[in-house]
């Protein structure tokens, strides 16, 4: 047989199965290590209710001897579902008792704890479950033999993350549901009602799981929230299931720490970088700060630009201009030097992009060229040290001045070769293809016609990154694409995608737009993140 359920191995060590069932399930877990490992937990809880909840007449010190004990992992809040046997104790003795047991043994949290003790959360949500932020809520509602279950929260001030599952027969099924032309929605409304449509969300798959995950920045002055399913479809089933997830942020604002960062702006290669400030919330570590060019930087990038417009027409190169936009590699050190963070980090030796200790890293653009603001989050430390911002270099994207003009129907028996700063590559094929996908539609199989520039090579570890490259069909018309595929052991092998073209001309001339090339700081910039 399959392995029993956590439920169906709970109620085994309560004797609450029937004798067919409790024998299968022993011939199970007299085979089955991990089974053993669950009721192997249960059995240790149940000695653990017994010799201290079943006590008559508690010590004075009571409180105090299972407080020290608790030190080493924060106080979780666990529930049982299966009732109690063996031991006749109040309803409130047995909440007690699972609280305490989850506490003392993390394996048993793990084994009961849901998604947020699993593998597949990442650390800072372990972390800040430790601390007691997650809260079983067990909110379903269920039509047409399905059910939607949300059944766990943790929020503090940085995001809200949820878990959720979809039931059938009592059985997880695959949690995605899409929320194409709103038939599915999931909304998030203010204590006041408001709907807070421009709140960052992402999804993921765990498992058994569906996790939904809502970013709170910007949103520094809400204490409550309201999280909304709006579904009408599930597993291909029609049917309402709508459900309303209160979060209550008012008391875990309490546990996040921010403070500004002062004189922490410098400049370097024409990008100046501005520290704003530092937060610390139970399930992240964050900076935020603010990249923009210097206004002589800015000019030249701008000129640039401008050459594109007058050759190409002001609208298809106004749409790629923010692709100049600079990033910034630094890392994060403690007293003594080491190293806690990093994001996007260069290794020259391995031509490596590293980011250490990285949840997520968001951007939003501001009014002008290359002026963005940046959040860097980072899985927090159970003892925080103070740490300092030690400035790496800067990437920057420049306007390029290249092009290249080959014969399509001669790539087949001789590829066009060409080199840039370092890259040596060959045109290999370029032409009208057709791809076939599949789609919830009358008509299940679609078709997406496209004309496709490969190239494969290799590239020295310090050469510039080939970006955007715009097409001329020979017609006056001009198509713009980024490249997509790989870059291994200095081996290329990318695509470029533009739109099908009517004619392929005999010449196609591919113009490069923009080259990023890595700049090392000149010297070393450190700035204290600690008040």
């Amino acid at each position: 047989m399959n392995c029993p359920t956590i439920d169906e191995l709970s109620k085994f060590t309560d004797d609450l199965l029937t004798e067919k069932e409790t024998l299968q399930v022993q011939v199970h877990v007299e085979s089955c290590s991990s089974c053993q490992a669950v009721v192997e937990a249960f059995l240790e809880e149940q000695r653990f209710v017994k010799d201290t909840l079943q006590t008559p007449g508690l010590p004075d010190d009571f409180a105090d001897s299972v407080l020290s004990q608790l030190e080493p992992y924060p106080q979780q809040k666990m529930r049982r579902k299966s009732p109690w046997k063996k031991v006749a104790i109040s309803a409130a003795g047995v909440v007690l008792a699972v609280g305490l047991s989850a506490a003392l043994s993390p394996s048993f949290a793990e084994l009961i704890g849901g998604f947020f003790s699993s593998e597949q959360a990442d650390d800072g949500l372990r972390l800040a479950m430790e601390e007691g932020l997650a809260e079983r809520v067990d909110l379903a509602v269920e039509d047409q033999g399905i059910t939607l279950k949300v059944e766990d929260v943790l929020a503090d001030s940085s995001r809200v993350t949820l878990s959720y599952q979809i039931l059938k027969n009592g059985k997880p099924k695959y949690a995605y549901f899409e929320e194409a032309n709103h038939a599915n929605r999931v909304l998030v409304f203010d204590q006041k009602g408001n709907e807070l449509d421009g709140l960052m969300n992402s999804w993921q798959n765990a498992g058994d799981y569906g996790v939904y995950e809502f970013s709170l920045r910007g949103y520094e002055d809400i204490d409550q929230l309201t999280i909304q399913f709006d579904v009408t479809e599930l597993q291909g089933v029609k049917g309402n299931w709508q459900l309303d997830v209160p979060v209550d942020l008012s008391e875990k604002r309490q546990l996040t720490h921010t403070w500004p960062l002062e004189d922490a702006s410098f400049d370097t290669d024409g990008v100046a970088v501005k520290l704003q400030k530092m937060q610390m919330a139970p399930s992240s570590t964050e900076l935020f700060y603010e990249i923009s060019f210097t206004e002589e930087e800015r000019m030249r990038i701008e000129k640039g630009g401008e050459e594109f417009k007058k050759r190409f027409g002001a609208e298809r190169v106004e749409s790629l201009m923010r692709t100049f936009d600079p990033e910034i590699a630094y890392h994060l050190e403690d007293e003594d030097g080491a190293e806690l963070y990093s994001w996007n980090r260069w290794d020259v030796g391995v031509e490596h992009v590293g980011n250490t200790g990285m949840l997520q890293g968001t951007g939003e653009d501001l009014e002008t060229i290359g002026h963005r603001k940046y959040v860097n989050s980072f899985v927090p430390q159970k003892e925080q040290p103070d740490m300092t911002f030690v400035m790496d270099g800067v990437y920057k994207t420049e306007p390029a001045d290249f092009s290249i003009t080959f014969n399509p129907k001669d790539l087949k028996d001789k590829p066009f070769s060409f080199e840039f700063e370092g890259n040596q590559l060959n045109v290999v094929r370029a032409k009208n293809e057709t791809d076939y996908y599949f789609r919830k539609s009358l008509k299940p199989v679609g078709r997406a016609k496209t004309f496709v520039v490969e190239m494969e090579g290799k590239r020295d570890k310090e050469a510039g990154e080939l970006g955007r490259w715009l097409l001329e069909d020979g017609e006056g018309n001009v198509y713009s694409s980024g490249p997509s595929g790989s870059v291994a052991n200095e081996e290329v092998d990318y695509e470029l995608t533009f739109p099908a073209l009517k004619d392929v001309p005999e010449e196609l001339t591919l113009h490069l737009f923009s080259v990023k090339r890595y700049m090392p700081v000149k010297e070393i910039m450190k700035v204290p993140l600690f008040e």
